[in-house]
């Protein structure tokens, strides 16, 4: 600490009026913030390994020749195991989007915002800091390759897989991970892969805009893995919607540096990246869990998990790895990972969470017309997918129905074979539908529609509405309209919503919030 504090004199010319000691993350350096008589502040590192000191040093020098959003580096101590930064506050983007996180994935309009301005600001980094840089500063290594996925994948191997006493065969396990080294070192990364892009290493200063921190374990790579990194992060619990509208963000800025791969290919490899950055998390998990005994890495396995679950329903010839996926597919399904609900604190802050909103009567517009159907409330809302070949479902409530809606006219996955034994609730089939862009356009029409009728009869006390989607045979596009507007409608009112797969046989109830 002395020496810390001989560093800020050597450097200011005077004491520090005070030193506090700020509160870690996963790492093991201890950060400590030095303020002034004058109530300027700065930030003291004090690290464990001159190698990791070495790297961020260099990365932020380069980074700030570049004006890219980073700490500016203000002395560093003779061995390199002390430094001063510049101070970026205390509001990190972690803190920042509690509420929605805390909420299991409703986050605020002006949460998303945060994260999207996030998003836009990567490319910068990856890109922009990746020209001129000397990667032989970089630690552990100076690049991504095929050695250093192994041992990510053994480190899943060793730290998570073994404890949990999953039996499977060493040699065609580590055959599958070799192939996966070559897959996701096919292509050449000319760009800065950050390693460690989370909520926690986003600083935010008073106008929202970010400034990315702790990028010392950051090498050359290809961009695909922060992406991963961030989007995936097992507590955040980023909702599907709101997932691939940040993609989007991110696609179009990368257009601002690079040549970008069409959007089939991007979201092929990204899922790639996806699946190799959640075994590597559930490593670290492990050990830090298992192993260090660390509460908050135990609580971050659950929800990882279940990103996993999904990620075992993309169809093989993108995962093209059958044990590996037999293996997970075994470990995903026994006790102790079994899927559980979590307990989310309802949003009290009163910001919207969407862009549209239901607004109150005016005044002036006087007293509305009665009638009998007025007031009763609440409203119920039943939506169905059906077989245009087996009937249009029947109204049970005898107020005649609601909206027909056709959705043969979009894109037909049960045309290609991978698809016809899916339904449009499989993960492979709705990147089909949502990477062919059809049934999204044809759905942003429903919702308008749907919005404005649904508000209306919450405002009148009409008690049920019927929503229905036809297709040839009930089973792909019909399912995923029908299951996108029910979700919709129980994320935008917080009414009960009861869902009719008619012709898969499944039902579902979203229950009032």
């Amino acid at each position: 600490m002395q020496q810390l504090i001989d560093l800020y004199k050597q450097w200011s010319g005077n004491e520090p009026a005070s030193v506090d000691k700020m509160q870690g993350a996963g790492s093991n350096r201890q950060y400590f913030r030095l303020t002034a008589t004058d109530g300027s502040s700065v930030v003291g590192v004090i690290g464990t390994s001159r190698e990791e000191d070495h790297a961020f040093i260099n990365i932020a020098k380069q980074f700030a020749e570049q004006k890219l959003p980073v700490p500016q580096v203000l002395a560093v101590s003779d061995d390199e195991m002390r430094y001063l930064q510049t101070d970026l506050g205390s509001t990190s983007l972690f803190d920042a989007i509690r509420g929605g996180r805390e909420a299991g994935g409703r986050y605020n309009l002006a949460e998303q915002e945060l994260l999207k301005k996030t998003i836009r600001a990567l490319p910068g980094i990856q890109i922009r800091g990746a020209r001129g840089m000397d990667w032989s500063v970089c630690y552990p290594q100076p690049e991504f390759n095929e050695e250093s996925v192994l041992f990510d994948l053994n480190y899943f191997k060793y730290c998570f897989l073994k404890p949990t006493e999953l039996d499977f065969n060493e040699v065609y396990l580590e055959a599958n991970f070799r192939r996966m080294a070559k897959d996701l070192t096919a292509e050449p990364g000319e760009s800065f892969l950050y390693r460690d892009f989370q909520a926690r290493n986003v600083m935010l200063d008073n106008d929202g805009n970010p400034y990315f921190i702790d990028f010392q374990g950051g090498r050359k790579g290809p961009f695909y893995y922060d992406l991963a990194s961030f989007l995936w992060q097992a507590s955040a619990k980023y909702p599907f919607k709101l997932r691939r509208e940040l993609i989007a963000e991110y696609y179009n800025a990368l257009k601002q540096y690079v040549e970008v791969p069409t959007i089939r290919h991007f979201a092929e490899r990204l899922t790639l990246f996806v699946l190799f950055r959640t075994m590597q998390v559930l490593g670290a998990y492990g050990f830090r869990g298992y192993f260090e005994h660390k509460q908050h890495f135990i609580d971050s396995i659950p929800p990882a998990m279940d990103n996993l679950r999904d990620l075992l329903k993309m169809r093989e010839d993108i995962l093209p790895y059958p044990y590996l996926r037999d293996v997970l597919t075994r470990l995903t399904q026994m006790p102790q990972f079994a899927h559980k609900e979590p307990t989310v604190q309802p949003r009290k802050d009163g910001y919207k969470t969407t862009a549209s909103n239901i607004y109150p009567q005016h005044p002036q517009d006087g007293l509305p017309t009665f009638s009998k159907y007025d007031g009763k409330g609440p409203l119920v809302v039943d939506v169905y997918s059906f077989s245009y070949r087996k009937g249009i479902p029947e109204d049970p409530s005898g107020n005649g129905g609601g909206y027909v809606f056709d959705c043969r006219s979009t894109h037909n996955p049960g045309r290609y074979e991978p698809y016809k034994k899916l339904t449009g609730l499989d993960e492979p089939v709705i990147r089909f539908l949502e990477d062919d862009g059809e049934i999204l356009e044809f759905l942003d029409n429903v919702y308008a529609l749907a919005d404005k009728h649904v508000g209306r009869y919450i405002q009148r006390g009409f008690t049920h509405l019927m929503f229905c989607f036809g297709c040839t045979g009930g089973q792909h596009r019909s399912v995923y309209s029908a299951q996108h507007l029910a979700e919709h409608i129980h994320e935008k009112f917080g009414i009960e919503v009861h869902v009719c797969h008619r012709e898969q046989g499944i039902k579902q109830t979203l229950e009032a919030k």
